[in-house]
């Protein structure tokens, strides 16, 4: 779970103050924040010089959680919702795409596992070349091996006359970011969520993300469990 202070720029109230009240109750991140008796927390808060403002606080703490937070939905919900919303994007192979009938589904998480060069990457790079190209959306690869190569996914590209106005097109839709450890990665990821929802409240609509590939998970958890493990990329 992220820590309270990332909750900071959604809301100046949770700032170094009622950081280290909630720290003063063993309360650093969200999770702990959630997991915690806040009748107890707000009664604690009662007693301090700024009893109101931290009180203040812990209410837009939930509003902001619940606000992150799908609602809860049965299954015949979840099944209306499925069917009402199959969105499938194409992973620029016939038989993966048959596979996964019809390609990877949009808002959900496709994990390619694998021993070394199986062909992780290329399934990646391809579709990434694929939905830039034929959903014209935007593409966050975060390359954690070195792995990634502009050249290999404009091979990918269909092209005719225009080729090379198309690739260069395609290629400006893909945004590559190399991290080599776990914790570069979750804030590469946490920078990226600002983002987007600074293009949500500003209303823009233009190439919006379509697809988040990590080429590789693995690579950056393997230092922290030990051991070789196994190889997976996420796309």
């Amino acid at each position: 779970m992220a820590p309270l202070k990332h909750l900071e720029m959604e809301n100046s109230i949770i700032d170094e103050c009622f950081r280290d009240f909630c720290a003063s109750h063993g309360i650093l991140t969200v999770e702990d924040f959630l997991l915690h008796d806040l009748y107890e927390l707000a009664a604690f808060a009662e007693r301090e010089a700024n009893a109101d403002r931290l009180k203040e606080g812990i209410t837009v703490m939930l509003s902001l959680i619940e606000l992150q937070c799908r609602p809860w939905l049965n299954g015949m919900e979840l099944l209306e919702d499925l069917q009402r919303n199959k969105h499938t994007l194409s992973s620029g192979d016939n038989g993966m795409n048959s596979l996964l009938q019809g390609g990877y589904g949009e808002g959900q998480l496709t994990e390619l596992v694998g021993p070394s060069s199986s062909g992780k990457t290329q399934f990646c790079m391809r579709a990434a070349a694929s939905v830039a190209e034929k959903q014209e959306g935007s593409v966050f690869y975060i390359d954690t091996g070195n792995s990634f190569s502009a050249r290999r996914i404009a091979q990918f590209i269909c092209g005719g006359s225009d080729a090379a106005a198309l690739r260069k097109r395609v290629l400006s839709r893909i945004s590559c970011h190399t991290v080599y450890d776990i914790y570069t990665m979750f804030d590469t990821l946490q920078g990226l969520e600002v983002a987007l929802r600074s293009q949500v409240q500003m209303n823009v609509n233009e190439y919006r993300l379509r697809l988040l590939v990590v080429d590789s998970i693995s690579s950056t958890i393997t230092p922290i469990l030990g051991g070789s493990g196994s190889q997976g990329t996420c796309p």
